[in-house]
C-alpha cells in the first residue's frame, strides 16, 4: 500500500487548485447557467425535429381479427341485358368432324321415264263411224302406261312426247285413221283406194299433262275403211315416248 501512495504522490502533487476569484471592480457576477442550458431552444425559435416528440400510430393487423368464411348468399336477381356489341372477327376453321350415322330410307325414286312400242297382227275393217284400234302384239310397254285391251296410252309423266304410227293399206280400199289425243284429232292417216297397196305412216310430238291419253282412232265414210296386216309379218304399229318431262 504504501509502495502505491508513493507512486501516486508525484501527480497529486501537480493537480491545479480552483479558487473562486471575485470579477474585478463592480462587475455583477454572471448568473449561474446549466450546462445543458444552451441545448434549450429560446423564445420564438422554431423546435427542431430531433427534440420532437413521436407521434405514435396505432397499427392492426386485420388478418389476426378475420373470422371464419361465412356460408354462400342466395343469388341476386339477373341484371339488365347489355347493349349488343359489335360482331367479332370469324375464327378459324374447326378440325373436321367425324362421319355421322346413315339417314333413314328415302321416298320412292319417281319415274321420269316413258316409252311403248305395239303391233298388230290382223287386219280390220271398221264397223263404226268412229272406231279404236287395238293391239295384240306388246314390243315395249315401259311401267305399264300403255293399256293393250283400250289401245290406249295414259301419260303419267307430263313432258314432251314423240309418237309414231305404221299402217299397211288395203286394196281397193280406204285407209283413213286419226292420231288422238283425249278425244281431239291431232294427225290423219290417209290413202285412198288403190289396185296396190303401200305403207303409210305419220309421226309427231305432242306436250302432254298428267292423265292425257293418246290413241289411234278409225274413221268411216262411205267407203269402207280397213288396214291390212297378217299373222306372219307385222305391217301396223304404234309407238311413243317420253322426249323432255316438264318437271326434272
Amino acid at each position: 500500500m504504501f509502495d502505491r501512495l508513493l507512486l501516486l504522490s508525484p501527480v497529486l502533487l501537480f493537480l491545479p487548485l480552483v479558487i473562486p476569484v471575485p470579477p474585478p471592480g463592480n462587475a455583477s457576477p454572471a448568473p449561474c447557467r446549466r450546462c445543458c442550458d444552451d441545448l434549450e431552444p429560446q423564445e420564438g425559435t422554431p423546435v427542431s425535429g430531433l427534440n420532437q416528440i413521436p407521434e405514435v400510430r396505432t397499427f392492426i393487423n386485420m388478418t389476426i381479427l378475420k373470422g371464419d368464411k361465412g356460408n354462400r348468399g342466395d343469388r341476386g336477381t339477373p341484371g339488365k341485358s347489355g347493349e349488343e356489341g359489335a360482331p367479332g372477327s370469324r375464327g378459324p376453321m374447326g378440325p373436321k368432324g367425324t362421319k355421322g350415322q346413315a339417314g333413314p330410307p328415302g321416298d320412292p325414286f319417281k319415274t321420269q321415264d316413258a316409252a311403248f312400242s305395239v303391233g298388230r297382227r290382223k287386219s280390220l275393217h271398221s264397223v263404226d263411224y268412229y272406231q279404236a284400234l287395238v293391239f295384240d302384239t306388246e314390243f315395249v310397254n315401259l311401267h305399264g302406261h300403255f293399256d293393250m285391251f283400250k289401245g290406249k296410252f295414259y301419260c303419267y309423266v307430263p313432258g314432251i312426247y314423240f309418237f309414231n304410227v305404221n299402217i299397211h293399206t288395203w286394196n281397193f280400199k280406204e285407209t283413213y285413221l286419226h292420231i288422238m289425243r283425249n278425244d281431239k284429232e291431232q294427225a290423219i292417216v290417209y290413202a285412198q283406194p288403190s289396185e296396190r297397196s303401200i305403207m303409210q305412216s305419220q309421226s309427231l310430238m305432242l306436250p302432254l299433262e298428267l292423265n292425257d291419253e293418246v290413241w289411234v282412232r278409225l274413221y268411216k265414210r262411205e267407203r269402207e275403211n280397213a288396214v291390212y296386216s297378217d299373222d306372219v309379218d307385222v305391217y301396223i304399229t304404234f309407238n311413243g315416248y317420253l322426249i323432255k318431262p316438264t318437271l326434272e
